[in-house]
């Protein structure tokens, strides 16, 4: 509901602050005196696009501000906190400001937010039907979302329940064209895993073998060094000559037998050294941690010389086992580099192995046991019998609905002097279910007694429209059961009657008021007769001011014409219901008019 709008610089409105009623609030006024720009400040708030040509002449910038009551745990409060607005209790305050140059700026709740924003919030709060509204009537959308709107929460859940049977039809529909359009390359790929799996199990590669067959080419290529490495090293001079022992005879680390007899190798010094250190060992202790580094030298020289000799025992410098190595290293380079494809990349025999499992994976999924086509298709039809199943149950409600839609608009038809015009409403069975159900709705009006049913948009006026979509929303709201309390602006919805039609159009405007925030722009006094409040609307030249002095010295030409908007009461109204019947105010037979038309309608409303 909307509480109060202040306007600064829009258009002819220099300044204005509005209080609506929370009942039913008439703007009136002649034509050209301002009115639309205060739709115009409400389409700002909600979100609407802002042209600099709306700001008043002479001025910086054109603001707006409205202050919406709303429940605190309604979708619309949601979102305004989740865009990061504070609410102050149940009010929300929604600023507009429009720039002569530059972007506009939107706030809600203090917080600067998008435009988009605006409309989200504003869609839950305000609903705006006028003559350019009329053609949202006519579409296909409109018209079904009114028949549902009938049947309220019970309807919107059937609704809800439809659209998820719907979409998940379509899921499983497509995940099953998709699995047979792609049959031809799924056979390809399962023709592609399987000759790499058989190349590689052909070629049956071990755990890290192209790394251990790397350094054992490397050991072939250097056979004859790594030897005579190894014998040098296992018969090595020790060092020292012995005394006796002639040059160039001074032992190895492990001497041959053939050599032991002319030299000592170096474990026999070792073992020397030891047996000399021993028996004093314990007299000087530096020498006995000598004689210890000596033993566990003699230890380490006698470990390294038998290993030296299973070295060179083992040191194979076959020519053939070097050809097959490197043959066994092309081969496994060749299928890193062929298997797999373009797209992958694998570097070594570990990653070969790994390919192979994620394809036969990849295998077992696309041609294992599992018959994936006939689970999909046995998905598709769960889900179609369950989406038959909703759309049966929800094209029964709408039948119900649309009897009883007939029944209720037409009756408010008779009484907005559209007497013998009937409301029919046509549900077309689809070929099949679409998103929003099995049936297409239309609204159809009969025009007269005998007259054929003709769409909205062919058998209906624009007169005719604006009644059919006030009977609409009354029927809806006094239909509607979750207590929220909307704001309905209509716009001139009253152009094209009068007279009798005109005051039953103010009737239903009344009754709509008692369940929402009603506001309405209307020329006629029948109309506005009924209102909770009733502002004014008029045009007048501006007097001198401390803003148009300012406005003056920027170069506007004093005298500019603004508009005010004033609430009129007691005998002020009188006079403005009279102006609106005759063009007088000051016409006695108008002013009687206007008063007998302010009784009635107070005589009305205080009844049941």
């Amino acid at each position: 509901m909307i509480e109060s709008l202040r306007i600064e610089d829009l258009g002819v409105i220099e300044e204005a602050e509005l209080t609506l009623s929370p009942g039913l609030t008439a703007l009136t006024g002649e034509t050209g005196a301002g009115k639309t720009m205060v739709l115009t400040s409400l389409g700002l708030l909600l979100g609407e696009r802002a042209e600099s040509t709306v700001v008043r002449a002479g001025a910086d910038r054109t603001v707006v501000e409205g202050s919406f009551v709303l429940d605190q745990h309604s979708r619309a409060a949601a979102r305004a906190q989740e865009a990061g607005a504070e609410l102050d209790e149940d009010l929300l305050i929604v600023s507009r400001t429009v720039p002569a140059q530059g972007r506009s700026r939107a706030y809600l709740g203090g917080r600067s937010v998008p435009s988009a924003v605006l409309s989200e919030v504003g869609a839950e709060l305000v609903s705006v039907h006028g003559q350019p509204d009329q053609p949202r009537l006519r579409s296909a959308a409109a018209q079904r979302s009114a028949l549902d709107s009938l049947g309220g929460a019970e309807q919107l859940a059937r609704c809800r329940s439809y659209a998820q049977a719907y979409r998940a039809y379509q899921d499983a529909a497509q995940r099953l064209r998709q699995w047979r359009e792609g049959a031809a390359a799924r056979a390809e790929e399962v023709a592609r895993l399987r000759g790499w799996l058989e190349a590689i199990e052909e070629l049956d590669p071990a755990p890290g073998e192209d790394v251990a067959l790397t350094e054992e080419a490397t050991r072939l290529d250097h056979a004859e060094d790594l030897r005579r490495a190894a014998a040098v090293a296992r018969t090595a001079p020790a060092g020292e000559r012995r005394p006796g022992c002639p040059p160039g005879a001074g032992g190895a680390l492990a001497g041959d037998d053939d050599a032991l007899a002319a030299q000592a190798d170096a474990l026999s010094l070792l073992a020397e050294a030891e047996r000399a250190i021993a028996p004093v060992a314990e007299v000087d202790k530096a020498l006995g941690e000598l004689g210890a580094r000596v033993e566990r030298l003699s230890i380490e020289a006698a470990d390294v010389a038998a290993e030296l000799g299973e070295y060179l025992a083992g040191l194979d410098a076959d020519p053939a086992r070097l050809a097959w190595v490197q043959d066994r290293r092309g081969e496994l380079a060749r299928a890193c580099r062929e298997i797999g494809g373009a797209h992958e990349e694998i570097e070594d025999a570990d990653a070969l192995l790994a390919f192979a499992e994620r394809a036969a994976a990849r295998l077992e999924v696309l041609d294992g046991p599992t018959d994936t086509g006939s689970a999909l298709s046995q998905e598709v039809e769960q889900a179609r019998e369950l989406l038959y199943t909703r759309a049966g149950e929800l094209s029964a409600a709408r039948a119900q609905l649309a009897e009883l839609l007939r029944e209720r608009v037409t009756s408010e038809l008779e009484g907005l002097q559209m007497k013998g015009s009937r409301l029919v409403v046509v549900l077309d069975r689809l070929d099949e279910p679409g998103p929003t159900g099995a049936e297409s709705v239309t609204l159809q009006l009969v025009s007269h007694p005998g007259a054929p049913a003709l769409p909205l948009g062919k058998g209906a006026s624009g007169g005719e429209l604006s009644r059919i979509m006030l009977a609409l929303e009354v029927v809806l709201a006094e239909a509607s059961t979750d207590g929220y309390r909307r704001t309905l602006v209509f716009d001139e919805i009253d152009a094209g009657v009068g007279g009798r039609a005109a005051g039953e159009i103010g009737r239903r405007l009344a009754r709509l008021a008692r369940s929402h925030q009603v506001v309405v722009v209307t020329h006629l006094a029948q109309v506005a007769a009924w209102a909770d409040t009733q502002l004014v609307v008029r045009k007048e030249q501006a007097q001198d001011s401390h803003r148009q002095q300012a406005q003056a010295s920027n170069g506007v030409v004093p005298g500019l014409t603004r508009t005010t908007v004033l609430p009129v009461n007691g005998p002020e109204r009188v006079r403005e219901l009279a102006r609106m019947l005759s063009g007088h105010d000051d016409s006695d037979s108008a002013l009687r008019h206007a008063a007998e038309l302010l009784e009635e309608a107070h005589v009305a409303e205080s009844q049941p």
